[in-house]
């Protein structure tokens, strides 16, 4: 993805802004070295980021408890929620200060407005990309999550919403489901119209840190709004008429998910940076390694700059002939391609 351009004007009000933060941040850690060294605060403790704004955090104790607003010191840019921290509490207020950041299992990133990829939330371990039957997803538009998921490194579950509306049968939706298990996927089926209908989304979603992603109108809210039934949600109504969604979420929070049937606890990042989920800030091999059915063929083709169109001696093209590879996903992997302007 191409760098926003900035005009000078632009560009000194950016770093007159950035430099009056830079004092602000080294009046308070001053302040908070001051009450360190006077004994103000108490012993380390561990905790994670539960939502965000700025030079503040929320931080839940790992011992349990609610969360406490602490403040960053200035050497800690670049937290997000998820992340894990040693904290210690003010005496004398219900607030507190991180003082470091602890190893990241994983991190979810996304370009910002200058096309530099910035963390949006850490320690995940799964990305649920949510389709429903209404509106009908394509099978570009699963791909396309697929690789920005498989970019990331995170696990990628397919949750497919709304299975009320399924026509007895299954229909063409169900046949495209089975291919993703083929390769792989797990799939999960849910409904919000059915008592039982969040049985196999909540087990998925047991003992693991997740985030849901997908296009608007699939119900993502309606989902998140069962699963924690004691948060207040806003939920995003579905047109009748354009049969879209609006995004309704906010601010980036981690939720800790209620322990249903004895399962461990899991839980769950929302916020609209997260299910905006883009491909512009991969290039054409991260694509092409996003495909998880081709990764055993990479390299084995006759040319090391193989392009894979039409190529003598391609080794996608002939799996795709040999029928190892579906050829509606090596033709979703073209049109990726081209819509990144790879061709």
């Amino acid at each position: 993805m191409s760098k926003r351009k900035l005009s000078r004007q632009q560009r000194w009000r950016i770093d007159k802004v950035q430099a009056e933060r830079a004092k602000r941040a080294d009046r308070r850690d001053s302040q908070d070295g001051e009450k360190l060294a006077a004994g103000e605060y108490g012993p380390e403790q561990s905790g994670r980021v539960v939502a965000h704004f700025g030079r503040t955090l929320d931080v839940r104790p790992e011992q349990g408890g609610d969360a406490v607003r602490c403040h960053l010191r200035a050497n800690l840019e670049g937290l997000v929620t998820g992340d894990r921290v040693i904290w210690r509490a003010a005496h004398d207020a219900n607030d507190g200060v991180v003082v470091a950041r602890g190893e990241r299992d994983s991190v979810l990133e996304r370009p910002d407005v200058r096309g530099q990829l910035k963390p949006v939330a850490a320690n995940i371990d799964q990305i649920l990309i949510v389709f429903a039957v209404e509106p009908a997803p394509h099978a570009n538009l699963i791909d396309r999550y697929l690789v920005a998921a498989e970019a990331t490194g995170i696990a990628p579950v397919l949750v497919l919403n709304k299975i009320d509306l399924l026509p007895a049968h299954g229909g063409e939706l169900r046949d495209l489901l089975g291919r993703y298990e083929a390769l792989g996927y797990p799939v999960v089926t849910t409904t919000t119209e059915r008592e039982d209908g969040l049985s196999a989304l909540h087990a998925r979603l047991a003992g693991r840190t997740s985030v849901f992603v997908g296009q608007s109108g699939v119900g993502k809210s309606s989902l998140i709004d069962r699963l924690l039934p004691d948060e207040e949600l806003r939920i995003g109504a579905l047109s009748k008429d354009t049969r879209k969604g609006t995004h309704t979420t906010t601010t980036a929070r981690l939720y800790r998910l209620p322990s249903v049937e004895g399962d461990e606890a899991g839980e769950l990042i929302d916020s609209p940076g997260i299910r905006e989920f883009g491909l512009g800030h991969l290039d054409a091999q991260q694509v092409t390694e996003g495909f998880v059915e081709f990764r055993d063929l990479l390299g084995r083709c006759r040319f090391r700059d193989c392009r894979h169109r039409h190529e003598p001696g391609c080794a996608l093209l002939a799996a795709v002939e040999r029928g190892d590879i579906h050829p509606e996903r090596f033709a979703s992997y073209r049109r990726i391609l081209e819509s990144l302007g790879e061709t």
